[in-house]
């Protein structure tokens, strides 16, 4: 009978287990990206009264005879089912749809988490509104805007917008010329202009644009500035007579010497858009990509973590991108608290890489992740638990009493 009572006191610690888990998990059943956890019980052992015989030639065999001694708590593991997403409309808070973790750094070691309530912080880096740790990812180069995703990321990878802080100018390397030249006009007849474009400090020139009939369906170009910059470059296109398309020498070059110790550069130049029929003569800048300078306004972020800063001159660059870890085995994670996990030796070592890629999911801006705790799942838990809990204090008490009936024999 004590054989009894002992199992189900086991019965009864484990069902605490249990309990506790499911508390938990209602507790959280509102924190960002919460994983619920659930708890798997196990035979604690089996005595053995009689071992199995085998058949004979004149008896059957017989089946072992045991009973067990209790229950054990075999693990309480952790379900990384993807959760729900709320919109939160801002561009800071981050969610992934599909595998893998964000990585943040204390400065001294890389954790993971699937919160992603990020914020700026005063040095404009990307925090963790839960714990302050920072954002790490790859930044780009500040001249080629080319990022690295190859290289490893370490506790100083941390990603910084300086919103307001950072300017960007882009000199003009390519100019398109649109419009139409009259078919009508006279051998000799000119036509002029103008646009604006920008070395690589920001600067602005205005150049003239000369086109010189020279012959039928053939036009000559130049180029002048009527600031203290020196611009080079001329050339020669023809039309197709039948359509009035241009039929060769629609590509050109220019280059521009700022002086004032900026260096000259080079810019393209096509008439591919320009056309030549019976009507008036009209001839734009169709576009030129070159951009005064401007200051960080803001920032938008991909699904694939690629994040792109916006300019006050309408320039756009690529400042960084967010890294994202995936695992092996997610549920070998170690809770830190805070949101936030730790690897070990059974989650397997991060692979980090961007999103999108190595079968890592997409991120979201704008979007919270939810816990993933099922609140109808665990009030049946509740109540399957506190059964098997009162249960087993039955046996207990039933079992005292017998004990205590086999007492009182002696009186």
């Amino acid at each position: 009978m004590l054989q009894a009572m002992l199992a189900s006191v086991a019965s009864v610690k484990a069902q605490q287990t249990r309990m506790n888990v499911i508390g938990n998990n209602l507790a959280n059943v509102n924190t960002t990206a919460y994983k619920g956890s659930r708890v798997t019980f196990q035979e604690m052992m089996s005595q053995t009264m009689r071992g199995a015989s085998r058949p004979s030639d004149d008896r059957g065999g017989l089946n072992p005879m045991q009973y067990g001694l209790g229950v054990l708590v075999s693990g309480v593991s952790v379900s990384h089912e993807q959760g729900s997403l709320q919109a939160t409309n801002r561009p800071t808070d981050l969610a992934i749809q599909g595998n893998g973790f964000f990585v943040v750094s204390d400065g001294d070691r890389l954790q993971y988490t699937r919160d992603g309530a990020f914020a700026l912080d005063a040095n404009g880096d990307l925090v963790h509104t839960a714990t302050g740790n920072r954002m790490t990812g790859w930044t780009a180069n500040p001249v080629t805007d080319e990022i690295d995703t190859e290289a490893p990321i370490n506790f100083d990878s941390k990603i910084n917008i300086p919103v307001g802080l950072r300017t960007a100018v882009q000199a003009t390397t390519t100019i398109e010329w649109g419009g139409n030249l009259d078919s009508r006009s006279p051998i000799g007849n000119t036509t002029r202009a103008v646009v604006r474009i920008y070395d690589s400090l920001g600067a602005q020139h205005d150049l003239t644009l000369n086109l010189t009939k020279t012959a039928e369906d053939t036009w000559d170009w130049t180029v002048a500035t009527g600031s203290t910059a020196t611009v080079t470059g001329n050339g020669t296109f023809t039309f197709d007579p039948t359509n009035g398309s241009i039929a060769t020498g629609g590509l050109g070059s220019i280059t521009v010497d700022p002086n004032g110790g900026v260096p000259p550069f080079t810019s393209s130049v096509s008439f591919e858009k320009v056309s030549q029929v019976a009507s008036d003569t009209q001839v734009i800048a169709a576009s030129q990509n070159g951009f005064p300078p401007g200051s960080l306004s803001g920032f938008s972020i991909s699904t694939q973590g690629l994040i792109t800063g916006i300019y006050t001159n309408g320039l756009t660059r690529s400042l960084a991108q967010v890294a994202i870890a995936n695992f092996t085995n997610p549920g070998g994670l170690e809770r830190q608290g805070s949101n936030l996990f730790r690897d070990t030796d059974n989650s397997g070592t991060p692979v980090i890489g961007t999103a999108g890629a190595g079968g890592r999911g997409l991120v979201s801006s704008g979007f919270l992740e939810q816990s993933n705790v099922d609140i109808g799942q665990e009030f049946s838990d509740l109540i399957i638990t506190q059964r098997g809990f009162q249960a087993n204090t039955r046996v207990v008490t039933t079992v005292d009493e017998m004990l205590q009936d086999l007492i009182n024999m002696k009186r």
